[in-house]
């Protein structure tokens, strides 16, 4: 296994980690917790020592199993990562509050300590701002107790907004989706992070399984190796100099060996040095939305990155409506109450027909 440290800390953590958020369905409902927590001690075999989980995931088990995992092992074996924000309390967001969750995550995942804790989900400025006046004090509280190791964020943000973020100077580390479909607009947002000594930890780095489920489209993420296309998107992630730990949701031992197969001989390169390697490639994927959240300014609320996402698949020759369904949980029915504004058409980046995107989920909807 391939470790890096985690920004400035003395933390040599795993180049993947393992996101515990993907456990199987069939045993979780049937009780076979044990079954899942063998894929977690194969992982720590096979070298991942990094963890994470939340709450809710996994119809709201990810913390037990993992929890039940990793109490086999020695404490100084792995790190574990888990989050928290105001949704996550039961009852009004207060410093209380943030305590029983968090007191609740320490006895699910059976430890003294967080090493990494989330403020959880942050979408935009907005929410940053917020949760933060929420939220941090309790943490900085936590952290002097010794319950927490680091704090850290977790942000949907596009590049310019986490480096507001970033600035406060005041977290250990961030987790941000990146993959080879977003990569171009969220590279800002890791080289400020390096800078400053944060560690940064990428979620979905396969594209929400788009880019496994497509392997002709990003084929060419395996030019020059003998990888499958979901090692090679792994592997891809990883090899930024700027990020710590590409998150892998496994199921499966054979998802683990994959995450393993991609960290073999890796070779860490500067963001900007990837950026003109790829400029060129992947031409297939140009008219793909990249999630870069500009758009987010519908004056009628309609929540257009996602149905730019869902849009995605139409791309692939795949169902939207499952997109929408099962992965956003919106209805293509509000894709009909766009105005023909043109605003986030404006401030889309690759200048994507958005609108007409929006017209062709609302005509093709199920009713």
């Amino acid at each position: 296994m391939y470790y890096k440290n985690y920004g400035n800390t003395d933390m040599k953590v795993s180049a993947v980690g393992f996101g515990c958020m993907r456990y199987d369905e069939d045993d979780l409902k049937a009780g076979r917790f044990e079954k899942c927590a063998d894929v977690v001690l194969y992982a720590h075999e096979k070298g991942i020592n990094y963890f994470d989980t939340a709450p809710f995931y996994c119809e709201d088990k990810s913390e037990v199993v993992t929890g039940l995992a990793l109490s086999q092992l020695p404490r100084d074996s792995y790190y574990i990562s888990t989050k928290g924000n105001i949704g996550t309390c039961e009852g009004p967001p207060t410093k209380d509050a943030f305590r029983r969750r968090l007191e609740k995550s320490l006895e699910r995942l059976k430890v003294d300590y967080i090493d990494f804790y989330h403020l959880w989900c942050i979408l935009n400025l907005e929410g940053f701002h917020q949760l933060h006046e929420a939220m941090y004090e309790f943490c900085k509280e936590a952290q002097a107790e010794g319950l927490i190791r680091n704090i850290v964020f977790s942000s949907h943000m596009p590049g310019d907004q986490l480096e507001t973020a970033i600035n406060a100077d005041e977290f250990a580390g961030m987790l941000i989706g990146y993959n080879a479909l977003n990569y171009r607009f969220r590279q800002s947002g890791i080289d400020h992070a390096y800078e400053k000594g944060m560690g940064v930890v990428a979620m979905n780095p396969l594209g929400g399984g788009l880019i496994p489920d497509n392997p002709g489209k990003f084929a060419y993420l395996t030019e020059g190796t003998d990888l499958n296309v979901a090692q090679a998107a792994l592997r891809f992630v990883s090899s930024h100099r700027e990020i710590t730990i590409a998150l892998a949701g496994c199921t499966t031992k054979a998802h683990v060996d994959d995450a393993c197969i991609a960290m073999e001989n890796l070779v860490e390169k500067p963001a900007a040095e990837i950026y003109r390697e790829y400029e060129s490639k992947g031409e297939s994927i140009n008219d793909m939305c990249t999630g870069c959240d500009y758009c987010n300014v519908c004056p009628v609320g309609i929540q257009i990155p996602k149905y730019m996402d869902a849009y995605n698949m139409v791309l692939m020759n795949e169902s939207f409506q499952n997109r929408l369904d099962w992965h956003w949980d919106v209805t293509a029915n509000d894709a009909g109450k766009c105005t023909g504004c043109q605003k986030c058409e404006k401030l889309c980046p690759q200048h994507l027909p958005i609108i007409e995107r929006l017209a062709h989920i609302y005509k093709n909807r199920k009713e």
